[in-house]
C-alpha cells in the first residue's frame, strides 16, 4: 500500500486513518466498498448492503487551523459547522461555505458546493491545496496540482466517491469580519435582475457600496430579490432568524428604489439557511406560526428536516397521504444546476412557466482566479467550467404531480432545458441522463481514465451508476 501521508501530533486523527485503512482491508474481495455513513445530504437513494462499510468515525475533526497562513487541515468527515466554528474564532472562514451545517468538507470538495461567495471564490474544492484520498484500490496518496497525482487532485471534484474518499484536506482560509451588512434589492423584471448581477459581478459594487456576498430569491416573475452582502467590523444591533422569524421571508418588500437593509452576525449569516432549510421547513409545519412557537430550537435545522425527509423516503408517506385524498403520487424535483448568466432569465422565465415550484435561489459563480501554472480554461475535467465565464445556480428543492407512464418527466425536461442552454446540473439529487449523453456531459473519457488508474477492480461504484441509475 503506498502511504505518503503528512504525519500529525496527536492520535486521533492517526488512529482514525489507521481504522479507515483496517475497515477497507476487511471488506471481502469482490464486495462493493461503501462508506458506514447513517446520514446524507444526497436526495438520491442509497442502496442498501449487508457488507461493513468503511469506517470514517476518527475523520469528522478539524486538525489544525495555522492564522498565519490562513490555513486549516481537516478530516474528510468533518463538517462545515464544526469547521466553520473552529476558524471564526480567528477571524477567517473557508472561501465558500455550502448552506447546511452537516455538508462536510470532503463532500463537498468530491461534490459540488456552491455559496454566495463564489460570484468570487469559485467552489469549495478551488481552495484545496492537497487532499488525501483513500482511492477504490486501497491505497492512501496525497493529490497536489503539482505533483504525481495532479490527475486525482483535479477529477476528483464531482466524482462523488467513484474514485476514491477524502481522507485530510489542506485548505486556503479568507478574513472575514464580524458582521455582515445585507441589502435586499427588489427587481420586477427578470432581464434588470440579470443585467444588474452581471454589472455587480463585474464591479464588485453596488450604487457605492462594496459587494462581498451575493445571492437571490425569485419568488415570480414580477418579485425576485439580490441580496448583496458587505463585510463590516461596525457594532450594532442585529437580527436574529434562528428561532422565531424567518429569514427568507424578511428578505420581501414592496420599494423597488431603495433596499431593504439587514444586519447578522458572520456566523448567522452563514448558516442564514440552515434554520429553514431555506424554504423548505414549511411542508414539515415550521414556519406556522402557532407550530413554530413550540417547535424546539435546536430541531430548527436541516439536519432533523433530513431526518423526517428520510423516513417519507422509506415509507413513502407523502404519496399514501396523497392516495387517501385521490391524488396522485409526487415526483420530487430536487435540483440545483447553472446556466451562463446570459441565460439566466430565459431559464427562469421557463421554470416559473413550466414548473410549479417556487421560490427559487439563486447565486452566481465564476471559477477562481487561476495560480501560477493552473491556467486551465477547463480546469475540472467532471465538471467542465469555462474560466472566465460567469454563470448562474439555480436551486429548486420540492415536488410536482407524478406524470403517468413517464418516471421523471419533469426533471428530464429540466435536465434538457439545462443542456439547450450550455448549462449543468449538480449531481446530489436523482438524474435521468441516458449513459452516453451523461459522460458527454461529465467528462467520460477523463474520467474512464482515472478509474481505470485509482480503482482498476471496480471496488467503488462508477459515476453513472451510482448518481443515475441507482434508484
Amino acid at each position: 500500500m503506498a502511504v505518503n501521508r503528512l504525519e500529525y501530533q496527536g492520535s486521533e486523527f492517526t488512529d482514525g486513518v489507521q481504522r479507515l485503512v483496517a475497515s477497507y482491508a476487511a471488506i471481502p474481495e469482490g464486495s462493493t466498498v461503501r462508506l458506514a455513513k447513517k446520514t446524507s445530504n444526497l436526495f438520491r437513494k442509497r442502496a442498501d448492503v449487508d457488507v461493513p462499510g468503511l469506517d470514517v468515525s476518527g475523520l469528522g475533526k478539524v486538525i489544525s487551523v495555522d492564522p498565519a497562513t490562513k490555513t486549516a487541515q481537516v478530516a474528510g468527515m468533518c463538517t462545515y459547522e464544526r469547521l466553520v466554528d473552529a476558524t471564526l474564532r480567528y477571524g477567517l472562514a473557508p472561501t465558500v461555505v455550502p448552506q447546511l451545517k452537516t455538508i462536510t468538507l470532503g463532500g463537498a470538495v468530491t461534490g459540488m458546493g456552491i455559496e454566495s461567495t463564489s460570484f468570487r471564490n469559485g467552489l469549495p474544492h478551488e481552495a484545496v491545496q492537497e487532499i488525501e484520498v483513500l482511492t477504490g484500490a486501497g491505497e492512501l496518496v496525497v493529490a497536489r496540482p503539482d505533483n504525481e497525482y495532479r490527475d486525482l487532485y483535479s477529477g476528483f471534484p464531482n466524482s462523488y466517491g467513484t474514485l476514491g474518499y477524502s481522507v485530510r484536506l489542506a485548505i486556503t482560509l479568507e478574513e472575514v469580519k464580524p458582521f455582515v451588512e445585507l441589502r435586499h434589492v427588489r427587481f420586477t423584471d427578470l432581464r434588470t435582475l440579470q443585467d444588474t448581477m452581471t454589472a455587480i459581478i463585474a464591479d464588485r459594487e453596488y450604487q457605492g457600496e462594496p459587494v462581498d456576498y451575493l445571492d437571490g430569491v425569485v419568488f415570480s416573475g414580477d418579485e425576485s430579490y439580490l441580496v448583496l452582502g458587505r463585510q463590516t467590523d461596525e457594532r450594532g444591533p442585529v437580527n436574529d432568524y434562528t428561532h422565531g422569524e424567518i429569514y427568507y421571508r424578511s428578505i420581501q418588500h414592496d420599494d423597488t428604489e431603495t433596499p431593504k437593509r439587514d444586519r447578522l452576525t458572520i456566523r448567522d449569516y452563514l448558516w442564514r439557511w440552515d434554520t429553514d432549510w431555506f424554504w423548505c421547513s414549511r411542508a414539515f409545519g415550521a414556519q406556522n406560526p402557532k407550530v413554530r412557537r413550540f417547535w424546539p430550537k435546536k430541531y430548527l435545522r436541516s439536519s432533523f428536516y433530513w431526518k423526517l425527509i428520510g423516513y417519507d423516503h422509506r415509507w413513502n408517506i407523502g404519496d399514501r397521504i396523497n392516495a387517501r385524498k385521490g391524488l396522485p403520487a409526487n415526483e420530487r424535483v430536487v435540483q440545483d444546476i447553472e446556466v451562463p448568466i446570459d441565460a439566466a432569465a430565459d431559464f427562469a422565465e421557463w421554470f416559473l412557466a413550466e414548473v410549479p415550484i417556487e421560490p427559487i435561489w439563486l447565486c452566481p459563480l465564476r471559477l477562481a482566479e487561476p495560480s501560477a501554472g493552473s491556467a486551465d480554461a477547463q480546469p475540472w475535467p467532471l465538471y467542465p467550467l469555462e474560466r472566465g465565464r460567469t454563470y448562474v445556480n439555480f436551486g429548486f428543492w420540492s415536488a410536482v404531480p407524478v406524470t403517468p407512464g413517464s418516471p421523471g418527466y419533469t426533471n428530464r425536461r429540466i435536465e434538457k432545458k439545462v443542456d439547450e442552454l450550455g448549462g449543468h446540473k449538480s449531481l446530489y439529487s436523482e438524474s435521468f441522463y441516458p449513459e452516453d449523453e451523461f459522460y458527454e456531459m461529465y467528462g467520460g473519457a477523463a474520467y474512464r481514465e482515472l478509474k481505470s488508474q485509482y480503482d482498476p477492480k471496480a471496488r467503488l461504484l462508477g459515476l453513472y451508476e451510482k448518481t443515475v441509475k441507482q434508484k
